[in-house]
């Protein structure tokens, strides 16, 4: 069974660049989310077990996004990630499964 990781990015093109990467692992299965209410939306709809955070999202946002999914998960893993390739993506979204 995959692991389901919720990408979250306000940069269209880096977003999906992120889900493409994440996708190309067969462990891991990515849905990208553009806005705040995409992603409550997504991750209300589906049982992630992780949630990656871009760069670009503000302050705010974060507070009320990891509030949320917090809500409906206190065990979700929340890992920021801005950039750097795709070694270090891997390596924090390993990182923080294991």
């Amino acid at each position: 069974m995959k692991t389901e990781i919720l990408a979250i990015g306000r940069h269209p093109e880096i977003l999906q660049t992120v889900v493409r990467l994440v996708n190309n692992n067969p462990e891991w299965n990515a849905t990208g989310a553009g806005t705040d209410d995409e992603a409550i939306l997504a991750f209300s709809a589906q049982p992630f077990r992780l949630v990656l955070l871009g760069g670009g999202i503000e302050k705010e946002s974060e507070d009320r996004l990891c509030a949320a999914f917090r809500a409906l998960n206190p065990d979700i893993i929340i890992v920021q990630h801005y950039g750097g390739g795709s070694g270090l993506l891997f390596a924090e979204i390993y990182q923080a499964l294991n």
